[in-house]
């Protein structure tokens, strides 16, 4: 049985000077934006980085927010939202496809962690939704375990190009989006706090070369 974590001595605070803790949907996801926008600027705070945040975290951990991204090694969570240690949950696999294990780790975040936010990070160039388009081309799926990722972003494809989407990025966009929604399809915690307007999941698409995250879907209250 996972432990129930008692509360952190010094849990995630909003940017500027308040003692609110960050625990508004709409709030988290500025800080996000925030803090992508530092990055893509150059001018990155490197905040909750040193010795003094990994000391007061020892005892227990508070993120204000759940990011689910691709595996790709381009996406480093902390580094391109400008947070530092404790301040995110992370979830990745390929493609970020959704298994029961990826669905659990979330709803730990959201449910245990109390996390008011559920980033879904997809991005260009994904090689995930890549090998899914060459699949349906070539009528070839790839072998071992990476067939299971291809077979689990097909469908987005699929959805994409009967809505007329045939760019790649509009297709990333679209897997996004059936990212989010899956996810609040199928867990109910998920749907119960958002009902309750205390979680909000997002959907974010991150292109390589500027660095820049944009909204591309929302489930829930974020403004």
């Amino acid at each position: 049985m996972i432990p129930t974590p008692i509360p952190s001595p010094e849990p995630t605070r909003l940017d500027g000077p308040t003692d609110d803790f960050l625990t508004d949907p709409a709030q988290a996801l500025r800080v996000m934006m925030q803090g992508n926008a530092r990055f893509v600027a150059g001018n990155p705070e490197h905040p909750n980085q040193d010795a003094g945040r990994r000391a007061a975290l020892a005892p227990a951990q508070r993120p204000f927010a759940v990011l689910f991204g691709c595996s790709d090694s381009r996406l480093a969570a902390e580094i391109i939202f400008d947070q530092g240690l404790g301040d995110l949950f992370v979830v990745r696999t390929a493609g970020h496809v959704t298994g029961a294990e990826a669905l659990g780790s979330i709803e730990y975040g959201v449910s245990v962690l109390d996390c008011p936010l559920v980033v879904v990070l997809g991005h260009d160039s994904c090689g995930a939704v890549a090998a899914a388009l060459d699949s349906l081309e070539q009528g070839q799926l790839p072998g071992g375990f990476v067939r299971d990722v291809v077979e689990r972003v097909t469908p987005s494809v699929l959805s994409a190009r009967a809505a007329g989407i045939e760019d790649r990025d509009g297709i990333v966009d679209e897997h996004i989006r059936q990212t989010v929604d899956l996810l609040v399809e199928r867990s109910q915690a998920l749907a119960a706090r958002i009902a309750e307007g205390k979680v909000a999941v997002v959907g974010l698409s991150y292109r390589l070369r500027d660095g820049r995250a944009r909204l591309v879907s929302a489930r829930g209250p974020v403004g």
